[in-house]
């Protein structure tokens, strides 16, 4: 706080890279702005000033960064740079943010300090994490980050790195020494990898040494290589318990006389087992206004538990575990099928540009896939929680230590940095910044392009779900610790901390509909007793999720007239005022078409999960 007017003040720490940086004297001062607390790490004693930009025509070295950005859990970004009527050493300097720094500006351990205090499954895990950045910053030339082991730091499960290596300059100090190296390959993680296995877990410890000589030979496949420490992963995790918590709330806000939003669960409304909770979390918000955007959400959540529940029968009866990269192309293949539903509907109403329905998407689920043990049997749970991203609701992974943002909008700023134009510090200025770029039922499922990512719970915490309502402004990053505190502690249940998110947001933002869905699984100490369940809101527009809302029964009512015959008023009119009997009919018939589309969709994605499926239902005499 400000000692003269009592202000808040940010801490921002920034991360320089530069041949100067290391000799510069730490407690300096450079261009009048930055203190140098120690090596690389500097505070910005102005943060509330824009940094400065670099040219338009961005340096090769600062692409990377950008290009990486959907990678932002693992990888940093580019804050500014130095400016350059400065001093002449210290001019142009690259400056990075979200580097793995605590609020003190403190390195978080690397992960050669945390390796052996850590247990197998998370060693395995941070493995897991640099194998899969292995391939996208090889794309951009900067694998060589992966190899510098002090650039490698942990927080908590997550691997984060402090900044890029260029490949070309390892390559080129390998020639120098008369070293024929053409290119940085799966044997040079190896190589990196074993002065870790030694000190590895018991339990691990030879599987870790397998895989690194399979990662040294010359047919080495990335595929291969990952399908092995996959199962490791897996069998390590599935020696944990789980047990899971689901609370779902949702408000039209202070500000809005409707609620385009929908979630799944809402608490109180999920009496009866439907055979996907607690695993599914859903929140979706609307776009197109009161005629369209409650529509849109409310179809995709209904349309996407009847896919999951099809998808975690075909699980059930899987004897072996499918590959992440299966999975991700189901997942992909709903989230397709709901965005068709929903465009079919926006084509059969003649619906275009702005006036076209469609709702953002962020899905939680955890996958209990069964995974085979060496020598102790089999567990019924691999641990395996699958996210789904398509907009700017947002995922966060909560613990009593930390608040990670686990998704990346699909906003016009993020594009613009994604694709090497802009710094995000930049791109936000622009009026049209947070625009979605995509959503579902906008366009055709050819142009849709969900994010879809695999977790491992191997750590007792909370998965956030929630709308914008909550998001904007920071209001989880700036206040996760205040509200889940007593959840942690064991003194609110999992419904009353839903609801205190969303009286935070009513308070704090109240300009938008408002969803959280909160997941809490644990794999140590049992749950706590759970504590009084509130009462939700008073006036809460939205519908217990097995049914629709008025609106959306008389879209979907409109829309199932021929658009080739024109009808009179009155035939229009006799229409509108169907019996409820007719419309529920008329909905279990979208619904059945939706259904049999994703059933068509599954069998090829696939077909001997498909057929066991088939065989199972309609056995043979």
């Amino acid at each position: 706080m400000c000692g003269h007017c009592q202000t808040p003040l940010i801490y921002r720490y920034v991360w320089a890279v530069g041949e100067v940086v290391l000799r510069l004297p730490v407690g300096s001062h450079v261009e009048g702005r930055y203190y140098i607390k120690a090596p690389q790490i500097w505070l910005d004693t102005q943060p509330g000033l824009l940094p400065e930009f670099p040219p338009v025509d961005l340096p090769d070295e600062m692409l990377p960064y950008l290009h990486l950005y959907p990678y932002r859990l693992h990888v940093p970004e580019i804050h500014g740079i130095t400016p350059k009527d400065g001093q002449p050493e210290t001019a142009s300097l690259l400056l990075l943010e979200n580097m793995p720094l605590d609020a003190q500006g403190n390195l978080y351990p690397t992960i050669a300090q945390a390796w052996t205090q850590t247990t197998a499954v998370r060693q395995v895990y941070w493995l897991w994490q640099l194998l899969q950045l292995w391939t996208p910053l090889a794309e951009q030339g900067v694998s060589a980050s992966l190899l510098a082991v002090d650039n490698i730091c942990v927080e908590g499960w997550r691997v984060r790195l402090c900044q890029f290596f260029q490949d070309q300059e390892v390559l080129s100090a390998a020639e120098n020494q008369l070293q024929k190296i053409s290119a940085l390959g799966l044997s040079d993680l190896a190589n990196v990898w074993l002065g870790w296995v030694d000190q590895a877990q018991p339990a691990i410890a030879q599987s870790l040494q397998e895989i690194c000589l399979l990662m040294k030979t010359e047919d080495a496949e990335l595929g291969a290589i990952a399908a092995r420490l996959n199962q490791l992963l897996l069998e390590q995790a599935a020696q944990l318990p789980l047990r899971l918590q689901l609370a779902g709330v949702t408000d039209p806000g202070p500000q809005q006389n409707h609620n385009e939003d929908t979630c799944y669960p809402l608490t109180g409304n999920n009496d009866e087992p439907d055979g996907i909770f607690p695993r599914l979390a859903v929140v979706c918000d609307g776009i197109g206004g009161h005629e369209g955007g409650e529509v849109a959400s409310q179809l995709a959540v209904q349309s996407l538990k009847l896919q999951i529940q099809a998808l975690l029968a075909e699980v059930a009866e899987q004897a072996e575990w499918q590959q992440p990269p299966v999975i991700a192309e189901q997942l992909t293949a709903v989230a397709r099928l709901i965005n068709n539903l929903i465009s079919s509907q926006n084509d059969a109403q003649e619906r275009e540009a702005r006036r076209r329905m469609g709702t953002t998407l962020i899905m939680g689920l955890q996958l209990p896939q069964v995974v085979a043990l060496p020598g102790q049997g089999i567990a019924d749970n691999s641990h395996e929680l699958y996210l789904v991203n398509v907009g700017d609701s947002r995922a966060y992974w909560i613990t009593p230590h930390y608040c990670h943002r686990l998704t990346v909008d699909d906003d016009v700023a993020a594009r613009e940095v994604r694709m090497g134009r802009l710094l995000y510090h930049e791109a936000i200025l622009r009026s049209d910044a947070g625009a979605l770029i995509q959503a579902l039922g906008t366009r055709d499922s050819e142009f849709l392009y969900p994010t879809v990512h695999r977790f491992i719970l191997e750590e007792d915490g909370v998965l956030l779900l929630c709308s914008d309502g909550l998001s904007d402004n920071g209001q989880v990053e700036e206040s996760w610790a205040t509200v889940m505190e007593d959840l942690f502690k064991g003194q609110r249940s999992l419904a009353a901390t839903a609801k205190a998110w969303l009286d935070l947001a009513n308070q704090k933002n109240g300009h938008d509909n408002v969803s959280v869905v909160l997941l809490h699984c644990q794999v140590s100490s049992p749950l706590p007793p759970p504590a009084p369940e509130p009462a939700l809101p008073e006036a809460t527009p939205q519908a217990p999720e097995s049914d629709w809302s008025a609106s959306a029964r008389e879209l979907l009512q409109d829309a199932e007239a021929p658009h080739e015959t024109v009808q009179s008023a009155e035939t229009a009119q006799t229409r509108r005022q169907l019996p409820s009997r007719a419309i529920a009919l008329s909905l279990i018939g979208l619904l059945l078409i939706g259904s049999g589309v994703g059933l068509a969709i599954w069998s090829h994605i696939n077909p001997s999960g498909f057929q066991q499926l088939y065989e199972q239902l309609l056995p043979k005499q």
